[in-house]
């Protein structure tokens, strides 16, 4: 018996809407059970089921970061699926997202003296908040009755902005959870952090190679060496946070001003994202042309 795997992954059930209810109905079903199960009469037990959709959104969100990637680093039957249906599965997390809110909604209003004396924090507040404005206008615009009222370039920005906002959020929570703030991580806190981790670093690979094919492939032996050490670098730093993470923050918010923005600007001081800063600034280095040989 053959195997074609282009034919299999056209299959209907595993496509479009389809593969949105496939997903979907077992993760509200998911949902209920564990519901019944949990006793949400109190803060903690609504608390739980805060976390628990949460655990269910966030696989999806990091689809969503890496599908265009992986199509432009490994192209072929799979990531052309991948992308093809990535409108669906970030409607999957929509769905999560959206139990999320519930949750969130009855913590607030009939908990909320445990909301506020154990669980509310301003800072996370506001990112939170960010994240549910995205949200819902990034669902309308995936539909042609939202999406006409923007323009191409507007589109493309509102869902940029936004990816990359509900993909910081969880990877954030997840990086901080193996730092000394959280001493008995589990271990679904490294599975979140490596994967957040991935999906990105798969987009400033991808970043990277798109900029190779267009420069030429005269680069600079120099460049490639430091752009090659800065990505290590990266790479060292990405899985050392616990050692880190404390001098670095001290550093960063030394001065008063950095120590007031920390309450009011979303993960500042970006303390979760400098590996990936220092990844995407050895992939340019890398991917940097000769200029010599650019003007010959």
């Amino acid at each position: 018996m053959s195997f074609d795997l282009k034919i299999i992954l056209k299959n209907k059930t595993i496509n479009n809407w389809r593969l949105f209810f496939l997903i979907s109905v077992p993760m509200c079903v998911a949902m209920i059970i564990n519901l019944m199960a949990t006793d949400i009469k109190s803060g903690p037990g609504v608390s739980s089921m805060i976390q628990y959709s949460v655990r269910w959104a966030v696989p999806f969100i990091y689809l969503v970061v890496a599908a265009s990637s992986v199509q432009i680093l490994f192209p072929g039957p799979f990531s052309v699926w991948w992308l093809r249906n990535r409108k669906y599965i970030g409607l999957c997390f929509a769905v999560a997202m959206l139990w999320q809110g519930l949750f969130i909604f009855i913590m607030s209003y009939f908990f909320h003296d445990y909301y506020y004396a154990d669980v509310y924090f301003l800072r996370d507040e506001i990112e939170g908040s960010i994240g549910y404005i995205f949200l819902p206008a990034m669902v309308v615009t995936s539909f042609h009755f939202g999406r006409k009222y923007l323009s191409s370039k507007q589109w493309k920005l509102l869902h940029k902005s936004g990816i990359y906002f509900l993909w910081a959020y969880p990877f954030s929570v997840y990086w901080w959870n193996l730092t000394p703030y959280n001493p008995d991580p589990e271990p679904i806190d490294y599975l979140f952090y490596w994967t957040g981790f991935i999906a990105f670093a798969l987009r400033i690979a991808a970043w990277g190679k798109k900029n190779q094919t267009q420069e030429g492939n005269n680069i600079s032996v120099l460049y490639k060496i430091f752009g090659g050490l800065f990505i290590a670098f990266g790479l060292f730093m990405s899985a050392t946070g616990l050692y880190w993470q404390e001098a670095m923050t001290a550093f960063l918010t030394a001065t008063n001003w950095s120590a007031n923005l920390e309450l009011w600007i979303p993960f500042w001081p970006f303390e979760p994202y400098l590996s990936l800063l220092v990844i995407a600034f050895g992939t340019m280095l890398y991917t940097k042309p000769n200029n010599r040989n650019r003007m010959k």
